[in-house]
């Protein structure tokens, strides 16, 4: 429990109004979801199962949801309406471990009557404590004394079917992306299917970006439309829009279609760039502020956790609007910079001049010698009307310099631990 907030039992969210920022009833919660991890580390909760006001039940993520008490959830962003469906390995608290039977060596049986969650350091929720309900023979009915134990103190309570997947679910849990990856390249096509249909989208968008195009492809065709969709929404767009011009035509447009429209025209915007020019590198998503923010602003806007540590290394000032492509491009500033000033300074007194932007039809030979001539790891894209469009970051430069098959070398185990062998 060291380093935990408070537990929250589940029987006490059940059935609770889950709000969005602007406190509106979106719905209610019916179950939390969660799966089970490896090396003796509690079971994560991946989300909460809602019932929409219209009665439709679906999946919100744990990280959307930004505060549980005894009254209500709050949640951040929009709510997927696609209709909940659960893969296999994870397990509905509710449905599916209360009431189940559990040995414990030594003491009276029992079966589960609560299960409670709590938040980590990192903000995560995991499992923490079960309630447990003696039980006897006389009659599966009959009240018996409830006591709460740590979650290790019950044996495989998640009695999970299937385990073989729900095995390789849990230790994939632990791995970098690209050890996904590789473990998903050396898999039986059979058992990778499986395990494919099992990861969660995140989990699965984060390990695609790891594989050569080839093998992207092949894991994208062989989903049905909606989960591809859902997958490249996850993905970082310049990834997205690699591997949708992989595809035949037909299936691209029809993905495209079925992408929220933001994240399709995203796709859409850098699919008109060649893939081997800083328009075709960039992500068209980088932290963008106005002239009016402050040193404090910027730092808040770099430490969200959906930024990568690349784009996290500089913030871009802009005249409205924001969104990429943006007004007037103003000038970039070093998040080393901005450690080292008051809060309340104005944000756009600390831009660089020295840096001067990409345009997006630089090809990646200049693009890598800008990185190495100024030293950074991610650098702004203007377009001709001096608008910022998106930013380039190092990773995405290597991923082009790197020799063509560099990612099936890794796979095969070239590269391991940063070691060579």
């Amino acid at each position: 429990m060291s380093g935990t907030s408070a537990s929250i039992f589940v029987s006490r969210i059940k059935g609770l109004p889950v709000l969005d920022a602007s406190g509106d009833q979106v719905g209610k919660v019916r179950d939390v979801v969660v799966q089970n991890r490896t090396n003796a580390r509690p079971p994560r909760v991946k989300g909460l199962v809602v019932e929409l006001l219209r009665l439709r039940r679906v999946f919100l993520p744990v990280e959307r949801v930004r505060s549980i008490d005894g009254q209500q959830v709050i949640i951040a962003g929009v709510v997927n309406t696609i209709v909940f469906k659960r893969r296999e390995a994870e397990r509905l608290v509710v449905a599916d471990l209360f009431d189940q039977r559990v040995e414990r060596p030594g003491q009276a049986p029992s079966s589960i009557f609560d299960v409670a969650i709590c938040q980590t350091r990192t903000h995560a929720w995991e499992v923490c404590e079960v309630a447990l309900k003696e039980t006897t023979s006389r009659s599966p009915f009959s009240r018996g004394h409830v006591v709460v134990v740590d979650w290790d103190e019950v044996p495989d309570f998640f009695g999970v079917a299937g385990q073989g997947t729900a095995q390789v679910l849990a230790e994939l849990a632990e791995m970098k992306p690209a050890d996904i990856a590789r473990e998903l390249h050396d898999m039986s096509p059979e058992r990778r299917a499986n395990v494919v249909a099992a990861l969660d989208d995140e989990m699965l968008a984060e390990a695609l970006e790891e594989m050569p195009e080839a093998e992207q492809v092949r894991v994208i065709v062989a989903l049905d439309t909606e989960r591809a969709a859902d997958i490249l929404e996850e993905m970082d767009p310049d990834d997205a829009a690699d591997l949708i011009a992989e595809l035949a035509p037909d299936l691209a447009e029809t993905l495209l279609e079925r992408m929220e429209p933001e994240d399709a025209a995203d796709v859409r915007t850098l699919l008109n760039y060649d893939a081997a020019t800083a328009g075709g590198l960039m992500t068209p998503e980088p932290v963008v502020l106005g002239p009016d923010a402050t040193v404090a602003d910027c730092l808040a806007q770099l430490r969200v956790e959906e930024v990568t540590p690349a784009l996290a290394a500089m913030a871009f000032i802009c005249r409205a609007p924001l969104d990429t492509p943006t007004g007037r491009y103003v000038g970039a500033i070093h998040l080393q910079r901005l450690l080292r000033e008051p809060p309340s300074l104005l944000a756009a007194s600390l831009v660089d001049r020295g840096i001067k932007p990409l345009r997006p039809d630089a090809d990646v030979a200049l693009v890598s010698r800008y990185f190495a001539t100024y030293d950074l790891v991610c650098a702004p894209v203007v377009n001709d009307k001096g608008q910022l469009v998106g930013a380039v970051t190092v990773d995405d430069v290597l991923d082009h310099i790197l020799p063509a098959d560099w990612r099936r070398i890794q796979l095969a185990g070239g590269v391991s631990d940063g070691t060579t062998v």
